[in-house]
């Protein structure tokens, strides 16, 4: 959803466009976020602790949100506190960070293709979000460094799953299943192939790297 959210105004898509991609992503991320703890079950991972689940949610499930609630589901299930939730959203916002060079040379090759060679600016190019984690991140590693007790970062930590929780129910009111089924089916396609391929090389990754 990050992704589609930056590259959209790259790109020059319109409203439909936009819809119909964050339908797909979505559509699989709702299905992630509910198979993917009995995936994980099944696969083993609960002899692991909440490690390999949660690289595991955080590299194979493509949205924050839905990572969010899976590695959540996972801590619950098993009584692990947050040590799912917090891996998996490390490597979801790691990964996140590989936004800034897809989105730089997106914005370079279209105006390349449409002659617009003058246009390219990356102020409206670089994903402006992706600041704010940043900052994000070194401020709460600082504090943390010197000493500030963690618990101070309990409320923003609420409010972010709050804000996630309304961003979900936002698209979920923007979404059409049925016309995404009826007239998406290539988009679907594509969706379902990228999922099957994530998942199979972060299980493969995992496996080689001996985290699984």
């Amino acid at each position: 959803g990050s992704a589609i959210a930056a590259t959209a105004p790259v790109i020059d898509a319109d409203d439909d466009e936009v819809a119909q991609a964050i339908s797909v992503i979505f559509f699989f991320n709702v299905l992630a976020a509910i198979l993917f703890p009995i995936f994980g079950k099944l696969l083993g991972f609960a002899q692991t602790s909440g490690t390999s689940f949660g690289i595991f949610a955080g590299t194979a499930i493509n949205d924050t949100s839905s990572v969010t609630a899976a590695a959540a589901t996972w801590d619950s299930m098993f009584h692990l506190g947050s040590q799912t939730l917090d891996k998996a959203v490390t490597v979801k916002l790691t990964r996140a960070l590989a936004i800034i060079p897809i989105t730089l040379a997106l914005g370079y090759f279209t105006a390349k293709k449409e002659q617009r060679d003058n246009s390219f600016s990356l102020k409206r190019t670089f994903p402006a979000f992706i600041l704010y984690f940043v900052l994000a991140s070194l401020i709460t590693t600082f504090a943390l460094a010197n000493g500030v007790n963690a618990n101070v970062f309990l409320p923003l930590k609420e409010l972010s799953k709050f804000m996630i929780i309304m961003a979900m129910a936002a698209i979920g009111l923007n979404s059409n299943i049925v016309k995404l089924v009826k007239s998406g089916a290539k988009p679907l396609l594509l969706g379902a192939s990228c999922w099957a391929g994530i998942t199979a090389v972060s299980l493969l990754l995992q496996r080689l790297m001996g985290l699984w």
